[in-house]
Order: structure tokens, then sequence, then C-alpha cells
């Protein structure tokens, strides 16, 4: 089976950077992703998405530094499902866990200056291991 999703959008708000008890970081934040097409008289129309995005560990610090409200951004991971009650309703909640990150702004701002490149930002294996599933675990408890 397959899972794996590849966005390319504008960053919707600056992430928001969390720590588990353990001390392992995540950052959550948008993604917009637009299309555009023309309707059947002919106007244009633009249709866009917008997409929960979860980063976890070295990609979470990469994050907390240097995406801001935005960005564009390469984003490349997995759609990822979760449930949660509230007030005795189930609701559910979809993200995409990213696994690479690329910056894509073709000017860098003076704040990322040092990260400038457009290599793609790919965490090191030590940092990927348990393939995150204790902390998404961990995270299930939060209701967004």
């Amino acid at each position: 089976m397959i899972n794996k999703v590849i966005l390319v959008g504008h960053v919707g708000k600056d992430p928001e950077v969390k720590h588990l008890e353990n001390g392992t970081a995540f950052a959550r934040f948008t993604l917009a992703t637009s299309e555009s097409y023309k309707d059947k008289d002919g106007n244009k129309q633009t249709n866009t998405e917008w997409h929960n995005i979860v980063v976890w560990r070295g990609l979470a610090d990469v994050a907390e530094k240097y995406v801001k409200k935005g960005n564009k951004l390469y984003i490349e991971g997995k759609i990822s499902s979760r449930s949660y009650e509230k007030d005795g309703v189930t609701k559910y909640f979809y993200e995409i866990v990213g696994n690479t990150m690329q910056m894509l702004d073709s000017k860098p701002s003076t704040t990322n200056t040092s990260s400038a490149t457009n290599e793609p930002i790919v965490p090191k294996e030590s940092e990927t291991k348990n393939n995150n599933t204790e902390d998404e675990k961990n995270a299930d408890d939060l209701p967004f």
C-alpha cells in the first residue's frame, strides 16, 4: 500500500511548535494550495485547499526557525487521520505528516539567510527512528 502526498503551497500561519513530555518537538501549520480554471462562461476561478501540516523533530526545529506565514514550501509526507470525542461527538481530523520540506521562495528573508538553500530538508535517520508512531500517539490527546 502507498500513502504519499506531495504539496507545493504557501504557509497560512507561522508554525506552532510544541514539545512532548519526552522533549520531542513537533510543529503544526497550515499550507494553502490553489488551482485555477475557467468556468463555463470563460471566467477565471480559483479553488484553494487548506492542508493541516505536522512535522516532527529536526523538521520542527527548522520550521520554528525559518518557516513563516506566506513562505512557499514543498512538503512531502503522508496523510494521517485521528479522531477524538468532544461534547459526546466524535470529531475526525486529517493532517499531512511531513517527512521532507523544501523552502521555495526565490528571495530569502533577512531572518533565514543562513539556511537559504533550495536543498530539501530531510530529517536524519536518528530523528525518524520509531517512525514517529509513539510520538503521534502522544500527540493524539491534542484536540486540533
